[in-house]
């Protein structure tokens, strides 16, 4: 099964609070009709890129068996990490990075590598706010995460 999995970790349309994450999965069955499912988080006390990363998380953990999955993301960082292997630079190196500082997010990195082992996965940048459709849709994202009553408690939050 083929599978388009769109994130967003801004959570833009939210003025007060530190931001959320949500994710849309897409996918196509035996009989051509198109079907998503949505997974929206409510406010996480985090930093973008924990957000970005919990987003492709959510997606890749809610597939039940193995996909080919197109993975959207605005979060260049993301995209860049697998598509520029800095991850496996980073394992080659014991998770440390240019002048041996370590990786940050390790513990989110290691569990996003688990959640894509059984899937081919092509991580697609889509640069934000361009009107293209898809980012239009990662964008969406957001705003569903924002409405969201759901409390994600990051352990990793380093905060006030």
């Amino acid at each position: 099964m083929n599978v388009r999995i769109y994130t967003d970790g801004a959570a833009r349309s939210n003025p007060e609070g530190p931001g959320g994450y949500g994710t849309i999965l897409e996918y196509t069955d035996k009989k051509g009709e198109l079907h998503t499912k949505e997974i929206s988080q409510g406010y996480v006390k985090t930093t973008n890129n924990r957000m970005e990363i919990m987003a492709a998380i959510a997606g890749l953990e809610a597939l039940n068996t193995s996909c080919e999955v197109e993975l959207y993301s605005d979060s260049k960082y993301l995209v860049d990490a697998f598509n520029q292997h800095w991850i496996d630079s980073w394992l080659a190196k014991g998770w440390r990075r240019g002048k041996n500082e370590p990786v940050k997010n390790v513990d989110l990195w290691k569990r996003l590598l688990q959640a894509k082992e059984p899937h081919k996965v092509t991580f697609i940048w889509v640069k934000g706010h361009n009107q293209h459709p898809q980012n239009e849709r990662c964008d969406f994202l957001a705003t569903t995460a924002a409405d969201g009553d759901d409390l994600i408690v990051d352990e990793g939050y380093q905060g006030e």
